[in-house]
Formats: structure tokens, sequence, C-alpha cells
């Protein structure tokens, strides 16, 4: 499970993409909270940056023709099987969202990414 990083968004290949939509829904729902080396650092911080990650995400499977569910849009949604959050702050948008996400990120995820043979 992984993050990838925000500025490749745009450039991801459609399995990549969706699969991230996936992730950012379990992460959202019961995976809060539990441990996974590569997405640890998420948990540091308030589930509403996970949302405002997850809706860069939403917004780029909406620009190629997906149609997430529209109930991902609440920054209070968690997934069918979980009780939504009564009550989340909202966080100032901050760029990147994760301070995770520099440089040295990014290339790991080009990295990862031409492991799977996908050059962006």
């Amino acid at each position: 499970m992984r993050l990838w990083h925000e500025r490749i968004i745009p450039k991801l290949p459609r399995q990549q993409l969706l699969g991230q939509h996936r992730e950012c829904c379990a992460l959202r729902g019961k995976g809060w909270g539990k441990p996974h080396s590569t997405v640890n650092y998420v948990f540091d911080y308030s589930p509403y940056k996970l949302f405002q990650y997850h809706w860069l995400i939403m917004e780029e499977m909406k620009h190629r023709g997906y149609k997430p569910d529209e109930s991902w849009e609440s920054p209070l949604y968690r997934g069918k099987s979980i009780e939504a959050y009564t009550f989340l702050s909202e966080v100032e948008l901050e760029t990147p969202i994760y301070p995770e996400h520099n440089e040295d990120y990014l290339k790991e995820c080009l990295d990862n990414l031409a492991q799977k043979d996908v050059y962006l």
C-alpha cells in the first residue's frame, strides 16, 4: 500500500489511479490506524488530510471519465462498513498535503513505478 506523490497523480496509469482510489477508501475506512510501513505517516495527521489527498485522486478519476461514489466526497464518510465521523475539524490545504511527499519521496515513487515498467 502506498500513496503516490501528489505531483504524479495526473500521470498515473489507469491501474495505479484506480488502485490508489481503493487504497484511499480502505485507509479512510477500517484501515485507519492499522500499521503498514509505507503509509504509517498518514496516521500522524488528521484524517482530514487523507480526505484532501483522496479528493485529488477522485478529481483525476472524474477528469478521465470515471465516476467514484459521491459519498466519498464527504470528509466524514468512512465507507459502508464503518460509522462516519460525527465531526472532523477542517485542516488547511497545504502543498504537498503530506510533508513526507518531498523530492526524495517523488524519486522513490518513480523508481517503484519503473520496477513495474511504468515510466512517467
